[in-house]
């Protein structure tokens, strides 16, 4: 389950409001959390997840004696990020909103700081990833919470019998349930070697080169495991380096390995290919193990999510957040900071998770190792290595470390998978690069 891609324009709409931040209130709970509350949050298309965040509010608001009115919004047609566009530009609309990776940045003069939340919410539930904090602070403010709703890291979706008979690997024994990881030997040349059997037997990996997320977050986990940076943290132009040189040339070497079509491919491709039985490996959240107990499951029996192979600079996965921001137009802040921190205690996250069937995944590192990961079957443990227990990889997200403003411009654009589509069909890599150096620089000036 993903995104779906932004166009330009779309962009440009919903960052163009702004307004000046309003400094953080302190917290304060009972008495004044009080009033009505109205909350936009992403309509989740797990059935029955929704009703678990209703009942979570309503228990809040019959407590703090808060009138609460929820408004569950889909992501199909992008309508949660035109609903934040058109909030923004009236500035009016919900007291919580659900904002998806880049929108608490594109619209940070417009949210109110969660500072003192935050703050102690780590405390309770410890440290959030890089990725959290690169997507939702500031000039250290943090502009929303993390929801664990939505939230998803896109790891491997690999076939046990196709890659044990093919490539002659055990993914079970190396992301065993209930212990840790033995992925030492899990690196980008075994992942290749791998590809190439399952090619040759005819059942590839299906891993898109498309110009949607789950393409774009396939290749931003690719780039950094080899360090390949298009621009910096400080925003500098980085395009020319031997590291994106690097992972060119492993793209053009799997490429040769996977179905033909995946330039073509959209949010949906990865997910029939594994489902139908043609694949040995797709990079996905647990949407399509889902999808394949429901239709096919002799398929979904045999399926294990699991780590990243590890490439020269480390081991990364493309981590997607969701979170819950509030406006400094809101009419009740302090009810909005209130409810955000009961849906963050850890009896609601176990619940909202266990709602999704193990899909939503919490940001705060104590809370990697609920039962409902181990749970999930068949195959018994299928799920437990999807939230990292054992924080083996770099949750990250593509276009990162850049700045915000300009990585996801480089996001929207498909910019990583057009360079790999563009070297792969035969342009001199130096042409390649000096493409994707216009593209950034024109990023840079937007």
């Amino acid at each position: 389950m993903s995104r779906r891609r932004l166009t330009r324009r779309q962009f440009v709409a919903a960052t163009a409001a702004t307004t000046a931040a309003l400094v953080t209130a302190p917290y304060v709970r009972g008495a004044h959390a009080a009033g009505k509350l109205t909350m936009g949050f992403w309509d989740h298309w797990v059935p029955g997840a929704n009703n678990s965040c209703t009942e979570l509010v309503k228990q809040w608001g019959e407590k703090e004696k808060v009138e609460v009115s929820i408004d569950y919004i889909p992501s199909q047609g992008n309508k949660n990020l035109l609903t934040i566009a058109a909030e923004a530009q009236a500035k009016s609309g919900h007291d919580i909103l659900s904002m998806p990776t880049w929108w608490p940045h594109a619209n940070a003069e417009l949210i109110e700081p969660v500072n003192d939340l935050m703050e102690d919410l780590i405390k309770q539930n410890g440290k959030v990833n890089n990725t959290v904090e690169y997507l939702a602070k500031r000039d250290g403010k943090w502009l929303a919470v993390p929801s664990c709703i939505g939230s998803q890291i896109k790891g491997p979706c690999t076939r046990i019998d196709l890659l044990k008979k093919h490539a002659n690997l055990d993914i079970q024994a190396m992301y065993p349930a209930g212990s840790e990881p033995k992925d030492d030997d899990w690196t980008m040349e075994t992942f290749l070697k791998a590809a190439e059997a399952c090619h040759k037997a005819g059942v590839p990996f299906g891993i898109g080169l498309g110009e949607t997320s789950d393409s774009v977050d396939s290749a931003g986990a690719f780039f950094q495991a080899f360090g390949a940076q298009l621009v910096n943290a400080k925003g500098d132009l980085t395009v020319k380096t031997d590291e994106v040189r690097q992972v060119l040339d492993f793209y053009k070497k799997l490429m040769a390995f996977l179905p033909p079509d995946v330039p073509a491919w959209d949010d949906s491709s990865n997910n029939k290919w594994i489902v139908s039985g043609r694949g040995a490996m797709i990079m996905n959240p647990p949407s399509a193990w889902a999808v394949a107990k429901r239709d096919a499951p002799q398929v979904a029996e045999q399926l294990w999510t699991h780590g990243f192979p590890k490439g020269p600079k480390g081991r990364y996965a493309p981590f997607l957040p969701f979170f819950w921001a509030t406006w400094t137009f809101s009419k009740n802040k302090e009810a909005a900071k209130s409810l955000l921190r009961h849906l963050s205690q850890p009896e609601s996250i176990e619940k909202l998770v266990a709602a999704s069937g193990g899909y939503d995944l919490p940001a705060f590192a104590n809370l990697t190792k609920l039962k409902v990961w181990a749970e999930q079957a068949p195959p018994a443990g299928t799920l437990f290595s999807y939230p990292d227990p054992y924080q083996r990889q770099t949750l990250s997200i593509a276009a990162s470390p850049a700045p915000p403003k300009i990585a996801q411009q480089i996001y929207a654009q498909a910019t990583l998978t057009k360079m790999c589509v563009r070297h792969y069909q035969g342009e001199a890599m130096e042409k390649t690069l000096a493409w994707a150096e216009g593209e950034c620089e024109g990023f840079m000036r937007s």
